[in-house]
């Protein structure tokens, strides 16, 4: 095979990042409308605040950013709880995800949600292990893990920028 078609067939994970806000003993949830199975059958699940890294952007700054657009809340991460492999049934693709914490800062009431977004809700632990529309296991998965204290600190994820690389070559 030539090395064009081998690039053309590489396979790639979708890098995607979720925040677990918490206040007053609930957690930050956004109810959407999306694909629930590999036939194009649209539903409504429950997710955390969550989306796509852009291109360009950092993971903290597409935690910050995802989670503003989906919930119209200001948040400031506290830590990284892990990082989650998971493949969608509905649609065969991987994901890695980097999940944080955030703390609730400011409520943005006049903005709009995101496309695909309903609505934003408030749930305790127990209210969510009920829950029958999760858009996938992680969403427990993570919250059980930051509710096991699992945390790690936000300089673990190194981004190396160009200009940081400008810098170095610099002082050379």
């Amino acid at each position: 095979m030539s090395n064009l078609l081998q690039e053309q067939v590489r396979w790639t994970p979708h890098a995607t990042v979720a925040t677990i806000v918490e206040k007053e003993g609930k957690f930050l949830l956004v109810e959407e409308r999306r694909l629930i199975d590999n036939k194009g059958t649209l539903g409504v699940v429950y997710n955390q605040p969550a989306g796509h890294v852009d291109e360009g952007e950092s993971i903290i700054a597409a935690a910050i950013r995802e989670t503003l657009e989906e919930t119209r809340w200001q948040v400031k991460l506290k830590h990284l709880v892990g990082i989650y492999i998971y493949t969608a049934p509905a649609n065969g693709v991987t994901y890695h995800r980097y999940c944080f914490a955030a703390e609730a800062i400011k409520h943005l009431a006049e903005n709009g949600l995101d496309d695909g977004i309903i609505d934003t809700k408030w749930f305790s632990w127990d209210e969510i292990t009920q829950l029958n529309n999760l858009r996938s296991p992680l969403v427990k998965r993570c919250i059980k893990d930051h509710i096991d204290g699992k945390q790690y600190p936000l300089d673990l994820i190194y981004e190396h920028s160009t200009y940081e690389h400008s810098e170095e070559a610099e002082e050379k």
